[in-house]
């Protein structure tokens, strides 16, 4: 018997504001969830090319045409899946205005973040990637998902560059290059060689990460080497 794919449960429980919604946005909201996580279950385990939005309305137990009135095509659906991420983003960039956690701790945090959705299945993430190869509408979308999400690193990074935390003689937007670079280069790697968690792998590459964007701690009372 096949074990039910993961991708299948929602992320994390219904947000609070959930509870303040009327009966009508409660349905359209789940609704909504149920063609995404079936959307997802599907490319994991076809592949993007071969699910169809017929398979992703039987799967989720709707109408085909209810599917269009959430998503405009099934491309879009890689697209709401980045835009889960942005949200962590977003958030982290909060956090850092806030100033409540060290820089370092926040970055873990987030990467860790970034990483609990993609790590629920490396099948999944190979579906993406093929996606992004062999289809220029689902490229764009998540180049645009990139450069948003490139933006937000940015300014999380102008933020933390001000704290003295992170080296300051480079530009907040390289520094968000190289995270981008790193996680990405990371989530490849294990979704072709998945034998630890995706969160485990990020843990070992984040220590090298940071030794590069660090900055150098300040010591006045350093004698000059003669």
């Amino acid at each position: 018997m096949k074990k039910p794919s993961t991708l299948a449960r929602p992320a994390s429980p219904p947000s609070p504001v959930n509870k303040h919604l009327g009966r009508r946005e409660r349905r359209a909201a789940e609704t909504r969830e149920r063609l995404f996580r079936a959307a997802l279950r599907l490319f994991e385990e076809r592949g993007f090319s071969a699910t169809t939005v017929e398979d992703i309305t039987e799967a989720a137990d709707v109408g085909k045409g209810t599917f269009f009135n959430y998503f405009p095509s099934k491309e879009h659906i890689i697209a709401a899946f980045g835009q889960l991420q942005l949200g962590k983003l977003q958030a982290a960039v909060v956090a850092a205005q806030s100033g409540d956690l060290p820089t370092r701790q926040l970055l873990h945090r987030l990467a860790n973040a970034l990483a609990e959705e993609p790590g629920r299945s490396p099948s999944l993430v190979r579906s993406i990637l093929l996606a992004n190869l062999s289809s220029e509408p689902v490229r764009q979308l998540l180049q645009q998902n990139l450069e948003r999400g490139r933006t937000l690193l940015g300014e999380l990074f102008a933020v933390v560059q001000q704290r003295g935390e992170i080296r300051r003689d480079l530009q907040a937007s390289e520094l968000a290059r190289a995270f981008q670079q790193v996680f990405f280069g990371a989530l490849l790697m294990w979704s072709l060689d998945p034998r630890e968690p995706l969160t485990a792998r990020f843990n070992s590459v984040f220590p090298i990460l940071w030794s590069g964007i660090e900055a150098e701690p300040s010591n006045p009372g350093k004698e000059k080497l003669s």
